[in-house]
């Protein structure tokens, strides 16, 4: 049940993340959560979109490299601690978490979170025997 993620490289510079979000909205793709991470001269922009293959498309045509990442999405309670009730069912079950990041959208109740772990197999049946509820991309296109 892996969500898949947009990575984006994109030069460190003024308008670069303006140039595309602009070409996404152009095209009616909706952002559903993201990410930026940077260094001196580049930055990783991660995304999840409601059509992550059209994004792709559009983005590789405008000459952005463009990777596509396979995620676990979990649905978190909306209070204190529950992130860490999380991530710790993760950790006492071996499984190392390389970055997460919070959706843009919420419920009332919830808060989606994407982690990126090596085996998304293993997270995921860690969760859901934990008592999470997992986010599909149907959950995503919901929103």
């Amino acid at each position: 049940m892996a969500i898949k993620q947009l990575t984006v490289f994109v030069e460190n510079k003024q308008g670069t993340v303006v140039s595309v979000t602009d070409i996404l909205a152009k095209h009616n793709i909706n952002l559903r959560a993201l990410s930026i991470a940077e260094t001196q001269d580049f930055g990783i922009l991660r995304l999840i979109v409601n059509d992550e293959e059209t994004a792709e498309k559009l983005l590789s045509e405008a000459g952005y490299l463009i990777k596509i990442t396979e995620v676990v999405g979990v649905k978190i309670g909306d209070a204190p601690g529950k992130l860490t009730e999380a991530l710790r069912v993760l950790d006492e079950n071996n499984i190392n978490m390389e970055y997460l990041y919070a959706f843009m959208a919420r419920t009332e109740k919830h808060a989606y979170v994407v982690i990126r772990v090596e085996d998304n197999a293993a997270a995921e049946a860690a969760l859901v025997g934990a008592g999470f509820r997992m986010i599909s991309e149907a959950d995503i296109n919901k929103l």
